[in-house]
């Protein structure tokens, strides 16, 4: 470790704060390098980089954990999470942020102008490795991908320099960074457009599955007559009849409609009539709210824990495959089941001003899959996964990456990216330092 120089810390195995440091969001597995540097600033990320260079030692990147893929092994682990600083120009309607700096960081830094940034459902999740996967946050459907958004990225490549990544200086690998952008480097910060947008009308309808089996259906109906400030999407799922729940929602097989609108209130209130009317609600938690509140809107819980996903990008979901995910993935299944829909459309299907790695534009609803994990379980959680998005393969255009949570998936990009993709991987990191945690 002397011969390593950083301003943040570094660990080694069995020292104190090294287990810490390498567990993230996501607990099923975690990584175990040689050496972990807690970077303090983009200097200690060359510098750990020329030092994994210099000794054939692979290199991965976490910042809070949540997407982790396939784990590294005794390479060097550079955990960004204490780069957090944020910096918004509101004349520019922009944001400088740090590569572990999540998007509540950036929410509350851009909250005082009057400016939202385009993140997603959690504000704990890191805002940059959201925007490397695409992002599809709460004013998607009015204003892209998250990546489409972004003007500027800092990247340290496998020589250890510092590099300026933007449409003028490096075309190539700027269209691979936003959409497909892990592997090629570390990124340790992104210049991203901001909103402007100060409030939301958003929160969720929750109806009990088995009172009211047909929302799924009442949804995908509504959402084929709906603006494209309107952004919405469903979470399924059975809960137990425990304290911790809400009284209103315990022991049940619950359906959560949720919203988030940018307009004005009345004109929201009117375009979601249709769906409070469709049976009787658990809870309706719909109101104006700040956009620093957007948490609200899923309701995420943000306790670390174990899980497994999959998904599929669809052009259509019918009747029946609905029906059947409502039936599969309730109380009755094996195991238990998180299903999340989302509507997507609008801005999301048209090309950005500058061409990215972003694909399957033409989707039209998300649908993602997850299960709570136990070591012994990712089998049996693979099979049900399998069984509940085989209905729904017929109408399949591609997955996305942003969702692909645990160890085992493969490369979600399209065959038409993956060959321009590995060029860049050649030419950039033509050792294979850079541990990308997905298998390609």
């Amino acid at each position: 470790m002397d011969e390593l120089t950083t301003r943040g810390p570094v660990f080694a195995p069995g020292h104190d704060g090294y287990d810490t440091e390498r567990t993230g969001y996501q607990r099923l597995t975690a990584h175990r390098p040689a050496l972990i540097v807690g970077a303090a600033d983009a200097g200690d990320v060359q510098a750990a980089v020329r030092h994994a260079a210099a000794r054939g030692m692979p290199v991965a990147v976490q910042a809070t954990g949540h997407g982790l893929g396939d784990p590294m092994e005794r390479g060097i682990l550079i955990s960004t999470r204490r780069m957090t600083a944020v910096r918004v120009d509101p004349a520019a309607r922009t944001a400088w942020i740090e590569a572990g700096a999540t998007w509540r960081h950036v929410i509350e830094a851009a909250a005082p102008y009057g400016l939202a940034p385009p993140s997603g459902s959690f504000p704990g999740v890191g805002a940059l490795s959201y925007t490397l996967g695409g992002g599809v946050g709460l004013l998607a459907r009015r204003h892209g991908f998250a990546a489409d958004h972004v003007r500027r990225m800092d990247l340290v490549g496998a020589d250890g320099a510092l590099r300026r990544v933007t449409a003028d200086a490096d075309p190539d690998l700027f269209w691979a960074l936003r959409g497909a952008g892990h592997g090629f480097g570390v990124v340790t910060g992104m210049e991203i457009d901001l909103m402007p947008v100060a409030r939301l009308f958003g929160g969720g309808l929750y109806f009990d599955a088995q009172q009211v089996p047909d929302a799924l259906e009442a949804w995908r109906e509504w959402t084929a007559t709906v603006p494209e400030e309107m952004t919405s999407a469903v979470t399924m799922l059975p809960l137990p009849d425990l304290p911790p729940v809400p009284e209103p929602l315990r022991g049940r097989h619950v359906i959560q409609l949720q919203f988030a609108y940018a307009g004005p209130a009345d004109r929201a209130e009117r375009l979601l009539q249709p769906l409070r009317d469709i049976g009787p609600r658990l809870l309706d938690t719909l109101r104006d709210l700040p956009y620093a509140e957007s948490g609200a809107v899923f309701d995420e819980p943000d306790r670390p824990h174990a899980y497994l996903s999959d998904n599929l990008l669809v052009d259509d979901l019918t009747p029946a495959a609905l029906t059947a995910l409502v039936h599969d993935a309730g109380p009755a299944a094996p195991l238990m089941c998180v299903v999340g829909l989302r509507h997507l459309g609008g801005a999301l299907s048209r090309p950005p001003r500058v061409p990215n790695a972003v694909a399957h534009r033409d989707a039209a609803y998300s649908l993602t899959v997850l299960s709570p994990a136990e070591p012994g379980d990712p089998q049996r959680i693979r099979a049900l996964h399998r069984s509940l998005l085989e209905p729904f393969a017929a109408h399949a255009v591609g997955r996305m990456g942003n969702f692909l949570y645990g160890p085992g998936h493969d490369d979600p990009s399209p065959a038409g990216h993956r060959e321009r993709l590995a060029d860049l991987k050649a030419r950039h990191d033509p050792a294979g330092l850079f541990h990308d945690g997905r298998r390609r």
